[in-house]
């Protein structure tokens, strides 16, 4: 089955709530979660979003996700931080997490950032 990577837009802002709250079921941590779609949309779509953010979708429905922001390295310069990468269990298995993994390399080379960080 195919899908496609591109980057998020506010109506996408549910979907990526629901990948987060998966997210935090899978870590054991459902009650951590406080961010809202509301602030989702505040912080990632407003005026000076502090994160970007790239969905996978098949068949019309969003699948996967990953969110990153800048940080800032003092010998190093600006670098971009995943955040989170989520692709939904029944959607595994694809490649949808290595094409957003890949689309986050690529976002960070066209920026000219020194690098990207990601910890697991």
């Amino acid at each position: 089955m195919s899908f496609l990577v591109r980057q998020s837009i506010p109506t996408d802002v549910s979907a990526i709530m629901r990948l987060i709250h998966e997210l935090a079921l899978f870590e054991k941590a459902p009650n951590e979660v406080i961010a809202t779609e509301e602030t989702l949309l505040k912080y990632g779509f407003g005026e000076n979003p502090l994160f970007i953010s790239w969905v996978a979708e098949m068949q019309g429905n969003v699948v996967g996700m990953a969110l990153c922001y800048i940080r800032y390295s003092t010998w190093k310069g600006p670098v971009l931080y995943l955040e989170d990468l989520v692709v939904t269990e029944n959607a595994r298995g694809m490649g949808i997490g290595k094409a957003l993994f890949e689309q986050c390399i690529d976002y960070a080379k066209t920026q000219n950032y020194s690098r990207m960080i990601w910890q697991v």
